[in-house]
């Protein structure tokens, strides 16, 4: 009896270290990394990453919790409820005020659903404190679409009297810099970064960074991060129209809202069915309330349609959005 006890046991033993592994490689496929090197960074700069977590399952994905083994990492979740193909982030911020020197930490992420597992994130990185940044970072706001932008930062350097930047390099086509010297003397070195946006940068959250180069061979380089929130000139919520489930001839009204950046006139509403209707204002302004009132056709089945809004806004700018329901069977007896 004893020896089958413990056989019994080791094979449970056995089954839940199987079982601990599966759920373990089934949450580590959800991350495309899971370790970034921030480099040599500036005292009291912005530094972040995102880490994605993107959902290939059929099940809803939830995201309990994150920790840090460090105080110099501070991470938080962005969406913790995936469904299918839906993506979150882990936004870790490399804490460069308190801390200074080499730093590392471990981030754990601890999922629940749909059945519990836990990543663990590598963090790491040098923060220096001979570069401090005024700003710690390029924040342009939010600029309307089409607007450019231009921002300056100072840059200040205490140690070799010959230290110089050597060049800035950026990744994004709508982001240029540049660099001029502003004062040397004593071991203390000045500079200004010139940083500007293109009007032509697509509407939307910019999170982008530039890299200085040195002629310092011990750190030869260091991030400086970028922000800008571009407003397009029209939106439109929700992006997409649940119509719901409703039964043959029954009416609902839902309401969509257009916003521009400027007062502006709806000349016409474009839908490729005729179970819409739609009542725009004609006035001008800046934020159009718009009723949608569905007439469900008598057939049972799927309801899809593209609404375009057109407006009188240069070159008939227009907006778009998808309406979706579903027209159930008729009621026994109806």
């Amino acid at each position: 009896m004893g020896l089958a006890m413990f056989r019994l046991a080791c094979t449970l033993a056995v089954a839940l270290t199987a079982t601990t592994a599966t759920a373990q490689q089934w949450a580590d496929r959800m991350f495309t990394e899971k370790d970034v090197d921030f480099g040599a960074v500036p005292r009291a700069a912005k530094v972040e990453h995102e880490f994605v977590v993107t959902n290939p399952y059929k099940e809803d994905v939830h995201i309990a919790s994150v920790r840090s083994s460090c105080g110099c990492t501070q991470p938080r979740i962005e969406n913790d409820d995936l469904k299918t193909h839906e993506s979150g982030k882990i936004i870790c911020r490399f804490n460069t005020r308190a801390f200074t020197g080499q730093r590392g930490a471990t981030v754990t992420v601890t999922f629940d659903r749909p059945q519990w597992a836990e990543v663990q994130l590598h963090v790491k990185g040098y923060i220096r404190t001979d570069v401090v940044l005024d700003p710690n970072h390029v924040d342009f706001g939010s600029l309307a679409e089409g607007e450019p932008g231009d921002k300056k930062i100072q840059i200040q350097y205490a140690g070799r009297n010959d230290w110089k930047i050597t060049g800035v390099k950026s990744d994004s086509p709508y982001v240029t810099a540049s660099v001029k010297e502003t004062g040397r003397s004593g071991g203390r070195v000045g500079y200004r970064l010139d940083v500007k946006l293109s009007d032509d940068a697509p509407a939307g959250y910019l999170n982008d960074q530039l890299v200085l180069t040195t002629n310092d061979r011990r750190a030869t380089q260091f991030p400086v991060a970028v922000e800008a929130r571009i407003v397009p000139e029209l939106t439109v919520s929700p992006a997409s129209l649940m119509l719901g489930t409703v039964q043959p001839g029954q009416k609902v009204t839902k309401q969509i809202v257009v916003r521009g950046a400027k007062p502006f006139s709806i000349v016409d509403i474009r839908c490729d069915n005729d179970y819409l209707k739609f009542q725009p204002s004609e006035e001008a302004k800046q934020v159009h309330l718009v009723p949608v009132t569905l007439e469900a056709p008598e057939k049972p089945g799927k309801l899809a349609c593209t609404i375009e809004i057109v407006t009188d806004l240069e070159d008939a700018k227009s907006v778009s959005l998808r309406a979706t329901g579903q027209v159930a069977a008729p009621l026994a007896g109806k």
